[in-house]
């Protein structure tokens, strides 16, 4: 079982992608595993012939634990697991899938077989219709039981009390757990700028004007790309704190906070943000968030973040005081875009802006390293159009 996130410490194997026999290479997906937060689509690191299935569905396994034994080309035997590269689709296997014209996540066919729930007959309120783990429990619920109405009860009414607190679920422990041990044991700093954003959006909406509605953009891809070139010009910021000492990463991958419908937060990376254009960054992040929300996510997607990026949007709040996900250094984080007065020369005009900010680990850096950063980031979204 490889690692699997923060503070994750063990999955419930929920799909097989391959069989005894079959020939795998680097990357193809081999499993699919369910987490607190996500179901994660499971890399093979190294090419060979799978000999056996050491795991079963259903088997909660803890990180480092054997999934399976793929004999390698060299003629050694290894064990299936750890680091991977970016993953492609591998050949599909037997295991608890659904039937082929049922669309639903992994999370949701383990669930169903669970529960004895026909796929078929139930209703997706996932991307593009699929079926999520919450529909189907939602269908397997048991229906209340066939009463005969009572006659009207006419005692006074007790006094109202206030009701019980929900039941915490996983997702949320999970959170909460990764929130507590990041304040413990990361000593944070924290900087606020703010930066206008009148050019940003003009050449936003200019690009969206030429375009039909499945190529525009939303200011969240500029903000992103943005982000990712002034932490390539930050090389403190990006990387990880690990072994009592820092690692600086030569690649930008963001992780990226989505909020999923059923409550709760999961945070993939989109991979190597820097060397990408905004045009790409903006379909990257529209397909990571359909799947995040379907939960049905690469590893190397929840692993391999070297900062993370926390937007609250058109509805959130005007600023952020991040908590940094360990074994990184920073989270930079944007409020809601809103008009505010803004000085320019001897004038107060009113101006688009967003407050940028930033939690950064003391261990790594200071503060002048992060007004440095914040400083970048607003001069990069002043020049749209070299994004």
């Amino acid at each position: 079982m490889p690692t699997l996130g923060a503070f994750i410490e063990a999955g419930t194997l929920a799909e097989w992608k391959i069989a005894p026999g079959a020939h795998v290479k680097r990357g193809d997906i081999v499993a699919v595993v369910d987490t607190d937060k996500a179901a994660i689509e499971i890399e093979t690191w190294q090419a060979g012939v799978v000999r056996e299935l050491v795991a079963r569905p259903g088997d909660k396994l803890a990180v480092g634990a054997v999934l399976a034994v793929i004999e390698e080309e060299s003629g050694a035997e290894t064990a299936a697991a750890p680091p991977a590269a970016a993953a492609t689709s591998g050949p599909a296997a037997p295991g608890p899938a659904s039937p082929a014209h049922a669309k639903a996540s992994p999370a949701a066919r383990q669930r169903a077989l669970e529960l004895g729930v026909a796929l078929e007959g139930i209703t997706g309120t996932g991307p593009g219709g699929a079926v999520t783990r919450a529909d189907v429990e939602l269908a397997g619920a048991p229906a209340p039981p066939e009463t005969t109405p009572a006659p009207p009860d006419t005692t006074p009414a007790p006094p109202e009390t206030t009701s019980a607190p929900p039941e915490t679920t996983p997702m949320r422990r999970a959170i909460a757990l990764a929130v507590e041990r990041s304040n413990r044991e990361i000593p944070h700093y924290h900087l606020a700028r703010e930066i206008e954003l009148t050019r940003a959006l003009a050449w936003l909406a200019a690009w969206n004007a030429a375009r039909p509605p499945a190529e525009r953009m939303l200011p969240a891809a500029l903000l992103l790309r943005a982000t990712a070139l002034a932490l390539a010009a930050s090389p403190r910021l990006n990387g990880f704190w690990q072994d009592d000492g820092f690692r600086p990463s030569p690649d930008v991958h963001l992780g990226v906070a989505i909020r999923l419908r059923h409550g709760g937060l999961v945070v993939p990376a989109l991979l190597d943000v820097g060397r990408k254009p905004v045009v790409q960054v903006m379909a990257e992040l529209a397909d990571l968030a359909n799947r995040a929300r379907a939960g049905t996510l690469r590893r190397a997607e929840l692993t391999e973040a070297t900062a993370t990026v926390t937007n609250l949007g058109d509805r959130g709040a005007t600023t952020v005081h991040g908590v940094i996900f360990p074994p990184q250094v920073v989270l930079v984080g944007f409020g809601r875009i809103s008009r505010r007065p803004w000085v320019d020369g001897e004038a107060v005009v009113a101006r688009e802006a967003v407050t940028a900010s930033l939690a950064a680990d003391h261990r790594a850096s200071d503060g002048h390293e992060g007004s440095a950063f914040l400083e970048a980031l607003a001069r990069f979204l002043q020049e749209p159009d070299q994004l």
